[in-house]
């Protein structure tokens, strides 16, 4: 299974729809907040598994704050992560995923990414598309491959790739 994992696009679309062309085809896509009213045309412009939550700038109430779902035999938990002060630490997510018995953390808002496993938790972070804030300022994304017998692999890819 491939996964496209996405944050903080902040409605600058194209570039989004480029690197969803770039990677496709893909199983599942994951849009980690921020996505500012496109998550309807981005349902009917993909073809596979999409999860979206809310960012703090995403005002539809429909849109929910945290997902929990599954990846293949792996639990999920998604969320923005405005509301777990991120830039004191990770512990809240690391919380977050213990309450939720989640193997994988998917969040964004600091528009940095990141890959950080710790014991049995792994916590992913794409970066940004649109303003990414990391040295070297590259904007980003994740490629995740979930294979069965395998552990899952998940790679930070950059646009100018």
């Amino acid at each position: 299974m491939k996964i496209l994992i996405l944050s903080d696009t902040h409605g600058q679309n194209r570039t989004m729809y480029d690197v969803i062309s770039r990677e496709e085809p893909f199983d599942m896509l994951i849009h980690c907040g921020d996505i500012e009213g496109e998550q309807e045309r981005l349902r009917t412009k993909v073809d596979c598994t999409l999860h979206v939550v809310a960012g703090n700038n995403d005002y539809d109430p429909h849109l929910e704050r945290m997902k929990v779902f599954d990846i293949g035999r792996y639990r999920a938990v998604l969320t923005h992560g405005h509301r777990y002060r991120l830039y004191s630490g990770y512990d809240p997510l690391f919380y977050l995923a213990a309450e939720n018995h989640a193997d994988y953390v998917f969040f964004g808002h600091t528009h940095v990414p990141v890959i950080h496993e710790e014991g049995p938790v792994t916590l992913i972070n794409p970066g940004s598309l649109t303003y990414p804030r990391q040295y070297g300022r590259e904007p980003s994304y994740i490629v995740g491959t979930v294979e069965d017998g395998k552990k899952p692999v998940f790679e930070i890819r950059y646009l100018k790739e």
